[in-house]
């Protein structure tokens, strides 16, 4: 299993943190938030890690040579548009890479590794997204509404709040199906005049309407964190501090 990291942002909300350095190497109790998901990953048993880079690309790939998580390579791969479009050009400058079951993580969304492992324990569908759920969401969670069954109707941050029953993590799993579909759906996106400014979790609204079968994995009751703001980073670090204090 090969995991798609998307880590071309620079992470402006973070500012000064984040003035030098893409908030993927944050640093979060003597780990970058990149180091966190690597040895996640690797503690499920994916294979590699294909990381899109774009600011202060060097020193990201830096960081994965200086790395060493037994049972995982990673590499790079440069998106050359982060700073003039989001994050469905880094999943553009991956397209070549979805040809077997993958998974895609966002590069600000912290997890620990149990959510790995529902994430691929959980039933083979052309497409699953994890999701967590809690009272109530604000206006920069990627918000969710599913069917009883669990199937994805629809996703995105400006949803009617009476719909909405979850939220994505930035976490989602591919068959090989699924993952030529959604290329196909990017490159397709990309050629529209608004296709730069498009998240790639839109991508995945479009065909869950048209008709392919999205599913999803709950996480409730895991720990995973996102990376957005300085508040976040205060948040995550006890979060990664009792990571450590438990391993």
């Amino acid at each position: 299993m090969k995991a798609i990291i998307l880590s071309a942002g620079q992470g402006k909300r973070l500012m000064p943190l984040t003035a030098d350095r893409p908030k993927c190497l944050i640093d979060l109790s003597g780990r970058s938030l990149l180091e966190w998901q690597v040895r996640a990953l690797a503690a499920c048993g994916v294979e590699e890690a294909v990381v899109v880079t774009g600011f202060r690309a060097d020193t990201v790939e830096a960081a994965l040579e200086a790395m060493a998580v037994p049972g995982i390579r990673s590499r790079t791969l440069y998106n050359p548009f982060y700073a003039l479009a989001d994050n469905t050009a880094s999943c553009w400058v991956a397209r070549h890479e979805m040809t077997d079951g993958f998974l895609i993580l966002n590069g600000d969304t912290l997890f620990e590794p149990a959510i790995a492992r529902r994430l691929l324990e959980s039933p083979t569908a052309p497409v699953t997204v994890t999701i967590d759920r809690k009272d109530g969401y604000d206006a920069d969670d990627m918000k969710v509404q599913t069917a009883p069954d669990g199937r994805l109707l629809s996703i995105g941050k400006t949803l009617d709040p009476s719909i909405v029953n979850g939220e994505s993590i930035g976490f989602l799993r591919f068959s090989p199906e699924g993952g030529r579909e959604f290329a196909d759906c990017v490159e397709r996106t990309l050629r529209t005049p608004e296709g730069l400014r498009r998240w790639y979790l839109s991508v995945i609204d479009g065909m869950a309407k048209a008709g392919t079968h999205v599913a999803t994995a709950s996480i409730e009751g895991l720990e995973w964190g996102e990376m957005d703001f300085p508040a976040d980073v205060e948040r995550n670090t006890e979060l990664t501090a009792g990571w450590m204090a438990r391993a």
